[in-house]
């Protein structure tokens, strides 16, 4: 089989290790990926380059499916989100983070299964901001019809081809009638003309949050627009033992990112202590796409292997510190190969 080429941006902070810990375990899955690593955020400034630099676009541009380890964000000043940047430059408009309950983790919850799908350009989060005058600021809000219904007829067909039963679309359009009221208008449409099949639903942000965490059940499928979705991916996130279980990807018409979604601990780095399970899980979820569009039934069985052993591997206590055991980064990457089936 030939190698399957992946763009890796290691990122910074625990990005470096916990991305070294999941390579190690993709390649004892039998799974052949050819590398080209290149660098984002802080790691990037620190040999000179841009904070995104163009190598990194293009390569991505050329190779189609990246996977990202975590990168740092200054709060309150310095450089924009290389998150945001990444998803600008590539239009990578559909994010979508998948919260299940894994065993082995306690939760307060045990019948977790919600998938979060996030329009990832516009809104708030966009980081629309200027001075209106000295002591005013204002941060826009961007909705267009595009976006809106391009994320609409995203969710509803990924919602099909999963068989996933119902979606459920968090607004706050009773306030926000014109920019979330269009999300909804395009939501309901889509859900109309197109995929009748599917059940719809439509839920007031705040009351949401409250049905999220009365009864997480209850939910199938959550459309959001951007900071909505950033906002309510984390709470899921709690909801099963935190961002360190939980994968994420985000989608363009003809590039993908595969990422963990937690941040870059800059306080952890260097230790050995972070948890590799998040982007591992979100490596899983791009070998599954990589064997859908590439017909690529040897990386299927690695991705289902992997699945399979880090599932073992937590079933018989083998946990990092913050879900609550003793192993560091590397014994725990070792704990998975060792439940590697043939």
């Amino acid at each position: 089989m030939k190698s399957v080429p992946i763009v890796l941006i290691p990122g910074d902070g625990i990005g470096v290790e916990i991305t070294l810990a999941v390579k190690k375990v993709i390649a004892a899955s039998g799974a052949d990926i050819k590398w080209f690593e290149r660098y984002a955020g802080v790691s990037a400034i620190e040999k000179g380059m841009d904070v995104l630099p163009t190598e990194t676009i293009e390569t991505i541009e050329h190779y189609k499916v990246a996977l990202k380890g975590p990168c740092t964000t200054p709060i309150g000043k310095g450089f924009t989100s290389v998150n945001v940047q990444l998803r600008k430059a590539l239009d990578l408009y559909a994010a979508v983070r998948p919260v299940r309950n894994l065993p082995g983790v306690e939760s307060r919850f045990d019948n977790v299964d919600i998938i979060i799908i996030r329009e990832n350009t516009e809104g708030l989060y966009s980081g629309v901001e200027n001075e209106v005058s000295p002591g005013v600021v204002m941060s826009m809000k961007v909705a267009t019809d595009k976006a809106c219904t391009r994320i609409a007829r995203w969710a509803f067909r990924y919602a099909t081809l999963r068989r996933r039963e119902k979606i459920t679309v968090f607004h706050k359009a009773n306030i926000m009638k014109v920019t979330d009221g269009l999300f909804i208008d395009r939501a309901q449409h889509i859900h109309k003309t197109e995929y009748p099949n599917i059940n719809y639903e439509e839920v007031i942000i705040d009351a949401g949050c409250m049905k999220l965490v009365q009864d997480p059940s209850q939910f199938d499928i959550l459309l959001l627009e951007n900071l909505y979705g950033d906002v309510v991916s984390d709470l899921c996130a709690g909801l099963v033992g935190g961002l360190g279980v939980v994968p994420g990807a985000n989608f363009g018409e003809n590039q993908a990112i595969f990422e963990a979604v937690h941040g870059s601990a800059p306080d952890l780095a260097g230790q050995g202590v972070a948890n590799p399970l998040a982007l591992l899980m979100s490596a899983v979820m791009m070998l599954n796409y990589l064997a859908d569009t590439n017909d690529n039934s040897e990386l299927k069985t690695a991705s289902d292997r992997i699945k399979r052993a880090y599932n073992a591997a937590l079933s018989d206590g083998c946990k990092t510190r913050d879900l609550g055991g003793e192993l560091g980064t590397d014994k725990f990457a070792d704990a998975i190969i060792e439940r590697l089936d043939g």
